[in-house]
């Protein structure tokens, strides 16, 4: 049920229940000029540090807070490839307290809702992809080069928060797979304005947590092969 703009359930959401969301929820609820800003051409742009601190300082000085969450989840072609699958299938959000319907296409267009457990009720976040890029880096002198997977997703209004959150597994020039988590966003809800230092913490939280589920996903796969 729409509660103060909210979309919230008491139990865990059903299918119905998000369609409901996402059926009312309008089109994205922050800056236009921002749609696809977290989105990275390259894996060398993907984790150039001069190029994260000069976005991530434009971002603040609009007045959003900026979250960065790198973990290593292995090496080689198969935990790439593990990795980029537990992305497709929604693993990386498979939490308890926050889940996304792991059948969600991971597409362009594609509108979504992370179901999010707090304290008793259960709060739906509608989003939408904004941008998937699928690079394949092979080389010479690599067999996975600069590979990367990215997708990343835009609030929509309903959601607490404004602004845009991109998830990615990407290989080094060492062969190491990495797994990240980058987003950017304000409160767009009188209520996350109120608690917006909680808010921060539990995002903060979000994230390590999806690093620890995607590190388990891979940890499991490669050992069943």
């Amino acid at each position: 049920m729409p509660l103060g703009g909210l979309f919230l359930s008491l139990g865990r959401p059903t299918q119905e229940q998000q369609k409901a969301c996402l059926a009312a929820a309008g089109g994205f609820n922050y800056d236009a000029a921002l749609h696809g800003a977290t989105c990275s051409k390259s894996a060398s742009t993907l984790t150039s540090e001069a190029a994260a601190e000069t976005s991530d300082k434009a971002l603040i000085e609009r007045g959003f807070f900026v979250n960065r969450s790198r973990v290593l989840i292995g090496s080689g072609a198969d935990t790439f490839l593990h990795a980029k699958s537990a992305l497709l299938s929604w693993r990386h959000l498979a939490l308890g307290w926050a889940n996304v319907e792991p059948d969600t296409p991971v597409k362009v267009g594609t509108r979504f809702c992370i179901c999010y457990k707090e304290l008793i009720p259960w709060v739906m976040l509608p989003l939408q992809i904004a941008y998937v890029s699928d690079v394949d880096g092979k080389s010479s002198k690599s067999p996975l080069g600069s590979s990367m997977f990215v997708f990343g997703s835009g609030t929509l209004q309903g959601h607490l928060l404004a602004g845009e959150e991109r998830f990615s597994v990407q290989v080094d020039e060492e062969d190491r797979v990495w797994y990240e988590v980058v987003s950017f966003s304000k409160p767009a809800h009188l209520l996350a304005t109120l608690c917006y230092p909680y808010v921060q913490l539990r995002q903060k939280h979000f994230a390590e947590q999806s690093g620890q589920a995607i590190l388990r996903h891979v940890a499991t796969a490669c050992s069943t092969n």
